[in-house]
């Protein structure tokens, strides 16, 4: 037998040797590490198994943020907007009428002045020098008409005693008128002096600003020259001149008939401020075939000269007022291809989509039909907001139904045509 088989010496009857005792503590190893393996897969199964089934699990629905407003019984008005310029009631360009050296400007400029207010002189010493010839030649042709008038009553008194024929008598009386005719032209020649005289002190023909200085001391002007020495524009009051399609034309006609006072509002080219308030003053006697249109002048105080001539501004003319009508925010209407909608936030916190028709709108007002008064709608969060979705109102932030008026109205009644449209504004008057 192979020597590793046998070992005399070990006293083992059988005749084998014992197994290494590493041999055993190898195996050992493999076992835990088999079970440690087992371990890990069993626990990575169950990891894959749970995040399948949050997988396969609907989804958690989350509650959308919005802000709501509240729809709301009010008044608002019906408006026509259109594109303004403010034009002076009054512009007087100042000329002289007489020839002459600048010799004093009185007014400053830009300075508000009066009527009869001083603002230029010319040099009037040529002008009372042709006064006070004008007033020897008077006294001079009175001396004689007072003659003649004398003369005339002696002929007249030797004619009733026959001492003179009565031809001369005749010629006498002639004479007189001659030189009553003589005084009376001389009356006319101190007239016109002292007329000339008075031009001499350009004064201002109306109230109103002056504007910037044309001429200075010491510059020659011509008599009725075109060229203007001053030019006053009047401010207060001021009127605003806009032009309205002639389809509103009947609708306007109608409230004047009826003696209505229609409010004008002149606006900021944003339409967002209210600059002045006035009223319709009237109306073009023809309508612009061109375009369509007829031409409405507005009158306004302008305490403040808000207004300046030839500013371009946005005027609002008012022709009616809704009254107890069903207003909503306007940010709250939203569109689709079906028409006008808004989202209605029930009482269980949800969205449902409302359908609606849009009347007269006017910045953030507009009448609605469709929904009622006390209905809460959403003003935001339109990209996330759905039928039926779960909504969290974020309290303090109703915007309201009725909003101030803030011109900018769009496309409630009547839409555009030519240069006015139709819109309207809420009045803020809510029940």
């Amino acid at each position: 037998m192979p020597d590793h088989l046998t070992n005399p010496s070990s006293g083992d009857p059988s005749g084998y040797s014992h197994r290494d005792p590493r041999h055993g503590k190898k195996r050992w190893w493999i076992w835990v590490l088999l079970v440690v393996l087992a371990v890990v897969a069993y626990y990575y199964y169950q990891h894959q198994a749970t995040q399948a089934a949050k997988s396969a699990a609907p989804p958690a629905v989350r509650a959308v943020p919005i802000q709501t407003a509240t729809v709301r019984k009010g008044d608002i008005g019906v408006y026509i907007n259109a594109l303004g310029s403010v034009t002076p009631v009054y512009t007087v360009s100042v000329t002289s009428r007489v020839q002459g050296e600048i010799m004093t400007v009185y007014y400053r400029e830009g300075q508000m002045v009066r009527k009869g207010d001083p603002l230029l002189e010319v040099d009037p010493r040529p002008y009372e020098a042709a006064m006070t010839q004008a007033e020897g030649q008077l006294a001079h042709d009175q001396a004689v008409l007072n003659e003649a008038r004398i003369d005339l009553q002696r002929y007249q008194l030797a004619l009733s005693r026959n001492a003179i024929a009565k031809q001369q008598v005749d010629d006498q009386e002639q004479a007189v008128l001659q030189y009553e005719g003589t005084v009376k032209n001389d009356e006319g020649a101190l007239a016109n002096a002292k007329v000339n005289l008075v031009y001499c002190h350009i004064t201002s023909p109306i109230d109103g600003r002056v504007g910037l200085r044309l001429v200075d001391p010491g510059n020659i002007v011509q008599a009725n020259s075109s060229t203007a020495l001053v030019v006053v524009t009047q401010l207060q009051p001021i009127t605003v001149i806009f032009s309205v399609a002639e389809d509103y034309l009947p609708q306007i006609q109608q409230q004047l008939r009826q003696g209505h006072r229609l409010a004008v509002d002149a606006l900021d080219r944003e339409q967002l401020k209210q600059i002045a308030t006035g009223s319709l003053l009237t109306l073009d006697n023809m309508i612009d075939t061109t375009t369509g249109t007829i031409k409405l002048k507005a009158i306004f105080p302008n305490q403040d000269n808000s207004l300046f001539p030839n500013q371009f501004v946005n005027a609002r003319l008012t022709v009616d007022t809704l009254h107890d009508t069903t207003l909503a925010p306007v940010a709250a209407v939203q569109r689709n291809a079906q028409g006008a909608f808004v989202y209605v936030i029930k009482s269980d916190q949800t969205a449902s989509i409302r359908t609606v028709t849009v009347g007269t709108t006017d910045g953030p007002s507009a009448a609605v039909q469709g929904v009622a008064p006390g209905d809460i709608v959403a003003v935001n969060g339109f990209d996330k907001l759905q039928d039926g979705a779960k909504v969290t109102v974020q309290h303090g932030t109703d915007s309201g139904g009725t909003g101030g008026s803030s011109g900018g109205g769009g496309g409630g009644a009547g839409g555009t045509k030519g240069s006015g449209s139709a819109s309207s504004s809420s009045g803020g008057k809510t029940n």
